[in-house]
């Protein structure tokens, strides 16, 4: 049997935030619903439908030129650098998570990241470089590094 989902924000392989879109009952129930992903569709969720896309168009990007010119300037930049407490071998009291990677880029380059919207290829447990992805819309996806240096505590 297969339920009808309006989707709060995109899915890979299923669809983007806004859509209406039909699952089986199971992964509707068990993963889409209970993590914020999707809600039911009702005959008066239109309204629902045009309140998210309404936040999603004010917290995204304005334009594809916009988005690419962001882009840009993160790769030009060439890294990200963030400051953590760790041990003497390098390993990290707690990890670095894409909320920080997010901030990070905030102060940086003075416009809001989607932590969502930011991938590690692993956990960031220890200092050093790693790479980075954030996608900023569909098509647009920077790629740059984050470099996590030791902080100093005296």
């Amino acid at each position: 049997m297969a339920t009808k989902l309006i989707l709060n924000r995109d899915v890979e392989r299923l669809g983007v935030a806004g859509e209406v879109v039909e699952v089986k009952d199971g992964y509707a129930r068990n993963y889409l619903v209970p993590r914020g992903y999707a809600v039911r569709w009702t005959k008066g969720a239109q309204r629902h439908i045009d309140a998210n896309l309404e936040r999603l168009r004010k917290s995204e990007i304005a334009s594809v030129e916009e988005a690419i010119a962001l882009r840009d300037r993160i790769e030009a930049e060439g890294s990200t650098t963030i400051t953590a407490k760790a041990g003497v071998n390098g390993r990290l009291f707690g990890a670095v998570s894409p909320k920080h990677m997010a901030a990070a880029l905030q102060e940086q380059f003075g416009v809001p990241f989607d932590p969502r919207n930011i991938e590690f290829a692993a956990s960031i447990k220890r200092t050093g470089a790693y790479p980075i992805s954030i996608k900023l819309l569909a098509d647009v996806v920077a790629k740059t590094e984050l470099v996590v240096a030791t902080a100093d505590s005296e």
